[in-house]
């Protein structure tokens, strides 16, 4: 006698009722275990190496039931975000692994889970970091600096503070010795190497050290290999993504062990924070405002990742941002060709290994580092595009078959992004003034013309608001930033040789 059980998933807002026999959790089948491994190497392809470990890293399938993939992570936070963001791409990275796979169930992990049961040949769930060489977080083996003995709390207490005081696991692969040095990367490599290798009773050299560049260019490698280099010399470091360091925050408020989670915080010698560009809520950003200045103080060493200058990042509070510029600041740039090519000969010597029949002619190489130019996960994607073809096919690379491999990774040359401060430089310097002047609150007619006319620049050639604007001209309002587009705006409209102007002086800051 089948008795039917009410199964409630939630995929957003939609709800689903399940009728099946009773019974304990439904084991996971090696297919699916083999198709959740196929669908973890798919999402970390599609969003990049940092993306998937800041948020899938935990991720776990716990069953495939009828159409309902059933998730867990191990926060109420990563569920959310999840949720959020990723849930179509997740099912539609499954459903091309299990086709019957239309809906997403997602559940967060307690510490008193029961694990399903699961018979001696059956695999268990494949986690998506499964196939990395990562250090365990500190959710399943807490770090000897953290670790609590004796302690009375309940469970669910000891939980959240374990999840407050843990760090971001790290990639083993992610040291100086592989990561690979140009001209657009020697200078943030050398600083980076200086850090870590700085003995720990000698006073940081450069505190912080904020190192800052676009997407796929090494930031993230770079200073998870000073977190490896740094520990390997004895010191206590942590390293924390912005999302691990405000969820540590909101835990440890939870489980009323702020105080706890400030002072094992303030007690390490090395922290490293990654994408502080992500770090939002002001007493979030009032307590990472206090934990640098007391590290700094005690000359303990900061270092700090993100994808812009500290000037740049709006969203955190001015003393913030004065701190973080109160350090060397280095800027990763773009891969030179010279670096594409030793990152591309790297790449396919590492996949020659598994596949010692996969040859690349130099010139195939040669048009790859030329034609893709943006960043080093695209090069990655080549050489995967490149391999597929090599040992799908069965036929030699040539320099056409290689321009239809990756010509979906070839991409127009992306507008330049213009800088405030570029304008206000530009506009002084054409206009026969300085920039102080500009920032000033001199009236002179000879002065507020080309005010109005950067700050009409500005709004247009910029993302920033109006406030941000009026701030980065001397602390103005954002009504007279407003006046200043709109005055500028009526007049080109009339004045043909202000029209004029106003295109060169455009076309000047985006060549």
């Amino acid at each position: 006698m089948l008795k039917p059980r009410l199964d409630s998933v939630q995929n957003h807002t939609s709800r689903i009722v399940r009728f099946s026999p009773e019974k304990t959790e439904t084991p996971i089948l090696p297919n699916h275990a083999e198709a959740w491994q196929r669908t973890c190497r798919r999402l970390r392809a599609e969003v990049g190496e940092d993306v998937f470990s800041s948020w899938f890293g935990r991720l776990e399938l716990d069953e495939i039931l009828d159409d309902t993939a059933r998730l867990s992570v191990p926060t109420k936070f990563l569920k959310s975000w999840i949720q959020s963001h990723y849930t179509d791409r997740i099912v539609a990275a499954l459903a091309s692994e299990v086709p019957s796979v239309t809906m997403l169930s997602i559940a967060v992990r307690t510490s008193g889970r029961v694990a399903p049961t699961r018979s001696p040949d059956v695999p268990a769930p494949m986690r998506l970091d499964e196939n990395t060489s990562r250090s365990p977080s500190f959710s399943s083996q807490p770090p000897l600096l953290f670790r609590r003995d004796n302690d009375p709390a309940p469970r669910e207490t000891r939980h959240l503070e374990a999840e407050a005081l843990g760090g971001s696991p790290l990639d083993r692969r992610l040291t100086f010795s592989s990561f690979l040095v140009g001209r657009s990367n020697q200078l943030a490599h050398a600083a980076a190497q200086r850090v870590a290798q700085a003995p720990a009773t000698e006073a940081p050299l450069y505190n912080p050290l904020y190192l800052h560049a676009s997407v796929g260019l090494g930031k993230t490698h770079l200073i998870q290999a000073v977190a490896h280099c740094a520990g390997e010399t004895g010191r206590r470091v942590i390293y924390l993504t912005a999302e691990k360091f405000m969820y540590g925050f909101v835990s440890a408020l939870k489980a009323q062990t702020a105080i706890a989670f400030k002072e094992k915080l303030r007690a390490i010698d090395v922290l490293v924070i990654d994408d502080v560009q992500f770090l939002q809520g002001k007493s979030i950003q009032q307590e990472f405002c206090h934990t640098l200045n007391a590290l700094i103080d005690a000359g303990r060493q900061v270092v700090i990742a993100a994808d812009r200058p500290p000037s740049d990042l709006e969203s955190l509070d001015e003393r913030v941002r004065s701190r973080l510029a109160g350090g060397l600041c280095v800027e990763m740039g773009s891969l030179d060709e010279a670096l594409r090519v030793k990152i591309l000969e790297t790449r396919i010597a590492a996949a020659r290994v598994s596949q010692p029949t996969f040859e690349v002619p130099p010139a195939v190489v040669s048009l790859v580092a030329m034609s893709i130019q943006t960043n080093g996960r695209d090069l990655d994607g080549a050489v995967n595009r490149l391999l597929a073809h090599v040992t799908l096919t069965g036929s030699p690379l040539t320099v056409e078959t290689a321009e239809i491999a990756i010509r979906d990774l070839v991409r127009t040359r992306e507008p330049k992004r213009v800088k405030i401060e570029d304008i206000q430089k530009l506009v002084a310097t054409h206009f026969n003034v300085s920039r102080a002047d500009i920032l000033s609150s001199r009236r002179t007619a000879t002065v507020v013309r080309p005010r109005q006319i950067a700050m009409y620049l500005a709004k247009i050639l910029t993302l920033r608001s109006l406030p941000e604007i009026g701030r980065r001209f001397g602390g103005r309002d954002h009504t007279t930033v407003l006046h200043a587009v709109r005055k500028i705006e009526g007049l080109a409209n009339k004045d043909g040789q202000l029209s004029e102007e106003l295109e060169l002086l455009k076309r000047m800051l985006m060549d």
